[in-house]
């Protein structure tokens, strides 16, 4: 005897089409913050995290590591002898923040590990960022070929990738205890 399955008023929730959607608000998020970045270009906001936070805190660490190269902020220029470096709109690690916070805001878990994977996250693609800049002062000064390299590629896709891997760390970790814990309640 052939038994169909009850037919039901619901139509059934597709894995695909719910995936579609978060992906469709991941996208729109990720534009729109993007647009507000490219809107702050030459304002106080810009000048906060590419002087002050980005620039400043490049110099600092290039200072502590090599202290004869005497590095100096100039707005979002490192300056120093032997060569220095130009951050420039777009390389300051924004974007990598902007995949990170659209993932956690469309991804289902509480909006306050959400709160907190963007805070530590954010904090996480600073001190990747960082390192990055740091990295290009050497490489410009010391290998054209390398710093091409790392600027245009490797560093970029390493931020991506490592971003990538926190991301999924923080599903498993505080993310996915947490809706361990939800499931069974």
């Amino acid at each position: 005897m052939n038994q169909e399955p009850p037919v039901t008023d619901q139509p059934e929730a597709s894995p695909l089409r719910g995936f579609a959607l978060r992906a469709l608000a991941f996208l729109l998020l990720f534009a729109l913050m993007q647009a507000g970045w490219e809107a702050a270009r030459g304002s106080w906001i810009e000048r906060l995290w590419v002087h002050d936070l980005t620039v400043r805190s490049a110099v600092l660490v290039i200072n502590a590591i090599t202290p004869q190269a005497q590095a100096v902020a100039q707005a979002a220029r490192i300056v120093a002898h032997g060569g220095g470096l130009n951050v420039l709109f777009g390389c300051e690690g924004t974007d990598v923040v902007f995949m990170l916070v659209a993932a956690l805001a469309v991804f289902g878990m509480p909006w306050r590990l959400r709160l907190a994977g963007m805070a530590v996250g954010l904090v996480w693609v600073f001190v990747l960022n960082q390192a990055r800049i740091v990295a290009l002062f050497y490489a410009f000064r010391s290998d054209r070929a390398l710093f091409d390299l790392l600027h245009t590629a490797a560093a970029p896709l390493l931020m991506v990738v490592l971003t990538g891997m926190f991301f999924h760390l923080w599903l498993r970790g505080p993310a996915g205890a947490a809706s361990v814990t939800q499931d069974r309640a």
